[in-house]
């Protein structure tokens, strides 16, 4: 076995890839929060942008998903309540 093929197969490869997985899909829930709020014509300020882009948390991406169906304001996806 060549040591790239090793290497491919390797536990710590296996992380890096699941890594990478879960970076991508918080980053498409990220994008698909911001996607909607811009659908309903919802201004998104800057500070509001970075918060849902920098999040990885996927829990809170997708309660920041289901309440941007229903704000008003950007703001109010980080309100409980809201």
């Amino acid at each position: 076995m060549t040591a790239i093929q090793y290497f491919w197969r390797h536990p710590l490869a296996e992380q890096v890839r699941e890594e990478g997985r879960e970076e991508g899909r918080a980053q498409e829930r990220a994008e698909s929060v911001l996607r909607n709020l811009r659908w309903r014509r919802i201004d998104v300020p800057d500070a509001v942008r970075e918060r849902v882009l920098s999040s990885t948390d996927m829990d809170e991406l997708g309660v920041w998903l289901e309440r941007s169906y229903q704000v008003d304001h950007a703001e109010e996806l980080f309100v409980e309540g809201a």
